[in-house]
């Protein structure tokens, strides 16, 4: 099926509100979600719907809850968000942040206990349009680990994310890397077993550590589990993602002794600093777009170029999906509509008149 964009946003919002969101909060969550499906990131986009309207029945969200501040120590800011909005509450902290490094030169922020944050990317954006560099740390806790640490078979972490983001200049678009530790996220086998698809060779192991293609095996009991990227590489970061997130946040992290009730609470680890302050602006992006330019210029490898950095495939997306629709699988069209109807909503209030079949 397809979307238009707008027409997706307003059911979200529609949906949000009936959970008890103002209507600025529901649209502000709504358009999280959908920029994360017109930027090609469909695992963090609408199809979170069901999962947030069970755990807010559940009593593990919190609408219309706002982050609050623990610690403000010079540069050192800390934030509970409260089980609120993970988009809210972790766009309230990036905002302090952003602030504070205007003031300072640099900022460093921690956030515990948001409910799902969706793409870290959106925090990186935040910061870019100040002109600061940002960095961020991100582990998942209240849930069981998905991801297999390297040498092992059943998981020991989530898909904990990294996300490192550079302004761009007035020549050279905007770098954003925004990466799970995991091959694969797991909203992406989520996707690909709604659509009845495998997932490649090399990103999943069956509970008994077999390497396999069937994304059921993540759902399913005994669970499978998720590889991390890169070998030892990325079951090397996601450790650190739960040392700097968990650790340094006060959230927890994924170890057994912590609570584990379902949910999605996410605890973020942020470094904020301004160009400004470690190079003279009109040298700096001079570097920016020669290095890019170096780097494009790499004739491209048949089976995968031309090169490609970090947020180009992002703005690629995008500019298809606003022009043609978001394509969303049935099975998963329908599990939304449903998600607010148990919320006492129609289709009608759902706006989904624009809906058209592929």
């Amino acid at each position: 099926m397809r979307v238009s964009h707008e027409n997706l946003e307003r059911t979200c919002t529609a949906i949000f509100g009936a959970m008890g969101s103002p209507h600025w909060e529901a649209g502000l969550v709504s358009r999280s979600l959908v920029d994360a499906n017109l930027k090609g990131h469909d695992s963090h986009g609408v199809g979170m719907i069901p999962t947030y309207a069970r755990h807010f029945a559940d009593g593990m969200l919190k609408p219309a809850t706002a982050v609050s501040k623990i610690r403000d120590a010079g540069v050192v800011l800390q934030f509970d968000g409260n089980l609120g909005f993970g988009r809210r509450v972790g766009g309230e902290a990036m905002d302090e942040a952003v602030g504070r490094c205007r003031q300072s030169g640099a900022a460093v922020m921690t956030l515990k206990s948001a409910h799902h944050l969706g793409r870290i990317g959106a925090y990186g954006e935040i910061a870019m349009s100040a002109g600061m560099i940002s960095i961020h740390f991100v582990n998942v806790v209240d849930h069981a680990p998905l991801v297999a640490p390297w040498g092992g078979s059943t998981g020991r972490f989530v898909t904990n994310p990294v996300c490192i983001a550079v302004p761009g200049t007035d020549t050279t678009p905007s770098l954003l890397l925004d990466m799970a530790t995991s091959r694969i996220a797991l909203g992406k086998a989520r996707v690909a077993m709604t659509r009845g698809e495998d997932v490649g060779i090399g990103n999943i192991v069956d509970a008994k550590g077999r390497q396999c293609t069937d994304p059921n095996t993540l759902f399913s009991d005994p669970l499978g589990a998720l590889l991390p990227f890169g070998e030892h590489k990325g079951s090397g970061l996601a450790l650190m993602c739960e040392l700097l997130a968990g650790g340094l946040s006060g959230g927890g992290t994924i170890q057994p002794g912590n609570p584990r009730n379902g949910s999605i609470l996410n605890n973020m680890f942020t470094v904020v600093v301004d160009p400004r302050q470690f190079a003279d602006p009109s040298w700096l992006s001079g570097e920016l777009d020669s290095l890019i330019e170096y780097v494009k210029s790499s004739p491209a490898a048949q089976q995968f170029g031309p090169v490609r950095v970090a947020g180009d495939p992002e703005r690629q997306a995008a500019e298809d999906r606003h022009a043609n629709g978001i394509e969303i699988d049935e099975a998963e069209w329908r599990e939304i509509l449903e998600a607010g109807q148990g919320l006492g909503l129609s289709e009608a209030e759902m706006y989904v008149s624009d809906v058209t079949k592929t």
